[in-house]
């Protein structure tokens, strides 16, 4: 017997059937349409890059433990990407001169760690990425609050199914040193303390404060301003205060959008203030969903010139899990809107042209590849999903005409060729509306 090779993917990527690429083509050309609607370009770029752009600026976690990479036969060191911003980053450095800044970017490329497959992730994923380099305004973060509700709102989410969870890093450094007296050398370490605070229990926190050094007071008075609130704020320097991009947000008609909490902090190295991440509100994925923020040099791995950014990457895996939370997820499309059936196997050229009539006013349209009796090419038909079959018999062709059924009445009429377009059309649009 042959050995037969594994038609499983490997682990951690997935194959995307005709289905479910149906689904997520609806999905992401809804995003697509609005980013558009906002001024962004899309862009793309390698999906192999130098690992040392990943290992300098995208932090311990992903270029310690997740990071594929490779070697080249003339010892370059290679990864494939990650993420993208430090790639865009890169494409921005060098191509500087000839931008006209700020500038509004997206893509929508394909990254790689190695982690756990569990729910919510896994080792390949596609994801949107939207950013603006060139500005230093809070307007850049109003946009991106304003960009994300609307993005959420093209797949039919409501405000209440998800919150924009925003923090400032400078904002929670100043309450680090300048309320709970932590000391800058331990800032690191408490950072990361703050960023695992809801994934774990008190107990836990407080043995961890007492690794790193914090006295009980201290985690005491860290543990009432995590929980405080815009009430932080009020403690804080108002020169920290007036600095930050995220108190102008709150302080606009915007702030409805975001909900300040002090205890987001962002793994990713490369931010250096304003963070946030976008959270499903549902009991059964009360999750984060993605997230992003601001920063302020990381163009300065390719260049003098400090171009500040800020962005967000949305994953595939995440929204499609939120959507199915909620009832969101679209149904696939039918595979075709009309199929055009020839009664003999002569009439298969008549058929193809009649095919080609109805292609070029915009229907999805298919004939048989091989002949079979008209009851099975009228299953066939149904299976499909079309609305409708046009049937190319001798007699009728010879007049110059067809017939058209609806799959949904299943009446029947002889049409002229020159309206079988038109007729077809009628048929189609209530069941495919665009």
């Amino acid at each position: 017997m042959p050995e037969y090779l594994s038609t499983a993917p490997v682990k951690g990527t997935r194959d995307f059937l005709p289905a479910e690429m149906s689904v997520r083509t609806q999905v992401f050309g809804h995003l697509y349409e609005v980013l558009e609607r906002y001024g962004f370009l899309r862009y793309d770029g390698p999906v192999l890059e130098p690992a040392e752009i990943y290992e300098r600026k995208s932090g311990q976690e992903i270029a310690d433990q997740q990071l594929y990479t490779l070697t080249t036969r003339g010892g370059e060191r290679l990864a494939l990407r990650p993420e993208m911003t430090p790639s865009v980053a890169r494409m921005i450095a060098g191509n500087a001169k000839s931008l006209s800044f700020p500038v509004r970017w997206y893509s929508h490329p394909n990254c790689f760690r190695y982690e756990r497959p569990q729910r919510g992730r896994v080792r390949e994923h596609w994801q949107i990425n939207a950013d603006i380099f060139g500005s230093e305004s809070a307007n850049c973060e109003i946009e991106m609050f304003e960009l994300i509700h609307d993005l959420m709102g093209s797949v039919g989410a409501t405000p209440d199914m998800f919150a924009v969870r925003v923090n400032d890093r400078n904002l929670l450094t100043s309450a680090l040193t300048d309320v709970v007296g932590v000391a800058p050398e331990h800032l690191p370490a408490v950072f990361g303390l703050v960023d695992r605070w809801e994934k774990s229990s008190h107990e836990e926190h407080a043995a961890t404060a007492e690794e790193i050094g914090l006295a009980d007071k201290q985690f005491e008075k860290l543990t009432e301003l995590l929980g405080a609130g815009e009430a932080l704020l009020d403690e804080l320097p108002a020169d920290v205060k007036e600095q930050s991009n995220l108190v102008r947000v709150l302080s606009s008609s915007a702030a409805s959008l975001v909900k300040f909490e002090p205890m987001i902090v962002r793994g990713l190295a490369y931010y250096t203030s304003t963070v946030f991440e976008v959270f499903d509100t549902s009991p059964k994925n009360r999750r984060a969903l993605f997230g992003g923020g601001r920063y302020a040099d990381l163009a300065s791995l390719f260049t003098k010139e400090r171009i500040p950014g800020i962005g967000f990457g949305m994953g595939d895996v995440t929204l499609i899990d939120f959507l199915d939370t909620h009832g969101l997820t679209p149904s696939p499309r039918n595979e075709v809107d009309v199929m055009v059936i020839p009664v003999t196997e002569e009439l298969a050229d008549a058929a193809r042209q009649v095919a080609a009539r109805l292609r070029a006013s915009g229907l999805r349209t298919s004939t048989p590849l091989e002949h079979r009796k008209l009851g099975k090419e009228l299953t066939r038909a149904d299976k499909a999903g079309a609305s409708a079959v046009v049937i190319v018999g001798q007699e009728d062709w010879d007049g110059g005409n067809v017939t058209v059924r609806s799959l949904a009445t299943r009446e029947q009429q002889q049409v002229a060729l020159a309206e079988v377009a038109a007729t077809v059309n009628a048929l189609v649009t209530p069941a495919n509306p665009a």
